[in-house]
């Protein structure tokens, strides 16, 4: 047994026996490992409805926590381009301006008013215009410490002086009760006015600033028996969608508005009135 150890370990002359014997035992080894390999089937196989249960249950909540993290950067994705859009919008405006968010919205039907996160302490005061990045949508008509409220151009009390701006003929839009809708009061049957004409603020009124875009002139019905217009117009800005919104100050005497954003007014627009002076419209 000595001389067999002392062969196998310091010359190849058993390797042919050893690798026989490798051949003889491996059945072997299989045949021993046949109870582990049935059990693991087994345990793969005859699933109780239970455990099935368990594991459904929890890839159902998995994937419930996958789908909450993609809706989060959908809507992460959609406020990204509505700040873009807004930031956009600020640095063509002419005023100081100051960005407010939404956070609430008056539940009476009849009333369009929301609630915005900024107040007295940010500087905001009655009667100061609300615009979103596509057009004006109100103004503030009552002013908390960090929170007020504004009252939207669609409101049926709230009424905007505005000129066409294809041929600066005046009117004012009234709010109809429809955050899709406004109109036009007292315009006459001969008036230059046509489906299309974009409306404008006129800056008349001591409210809102001229030149910010209001509404886009939607119908024009013209009744013989009639001696005006039936002027309807749908609003630039989204009231019912926009978030983030923009308050709009004087420079002269805004300009120190903590968080505001600045950009030089220009001396004069085309129809030579000062951009930057503080002409507003207001609520009837």
């Amino acid at each position: 047994m000595v001389v067999l150890v002392v062969v196998g370990l310091y010359t190849d002359r058993l390797e042919p026996l050893r690798e026989k014997l490798v051949q003889v035992v491996t059945p072997f080894y299989q045949i021993t490992d046949v109870p582990s390999r049935v059990n693991d089937w087994r345990k793969d196989t005859f699933v109780s409805h239970a455990d099935l249960k368990i594991e459904n249950e929890a890839l159902k909540t998995e994937l419930l926590i996958h789908q909450r993290k993609l809706q989060q950067l959908a809507s992460l994705a959609a406020e990204n381009v509505r700040l873009r859009q807004l930031v956009n919008a600020s640095q063509m405006l002419q005023d100081t301006v100051l960005i407010a968010e939404l956070i609430g919205v008056s539940p009476n039907p009849l009333s369009h008013k929301v609630i915005i996160n900024r107040g007295t302490v940010d500087g905001v005061f009655k009667g100061q215009p609300v615009l979103d990045a596509f057009g004006l949508m109100g103004q503030v008509i009552e002013v908390g410490e960090t929170a007020s409220t504004v009252l939207l151009i669609s409101d049926s009390t709230h009424g905007i002086p505005v000129q066409v701006n294809r041929n600066g003929v005046r009117a004012i839009a009234e709010g109809t009760g429809d955050l899709n809708s406004l109109s036009l009061r007292h315009v006459s049957a001969n008036t230059d006015i046509r489906a299309g004409d974009l409306l404008v603020s006129s800056g008349l009124g001591a409210r809102f600033p001229v030149g910010y875009p209001v509404a886009e002139v939607l119908q024009v019905v013209r009744d013989p028996g009639k001696a005006f217009l039936t002027v309807i117009a749908k609003p630039m800005a989204r009231l019912d969608r926009s978030r983030h919104l923009l308050l709009v100050f004087e420079n002269r005497d805004q300009a120190s508005v903590p968080g505001a954003l600045s950009v030089p007014p220009t001396q004069a627009n085309s129809s030579g009135q000062s951009t930057s002076s503080n002409s507003m419209g207001g609520a009837r």
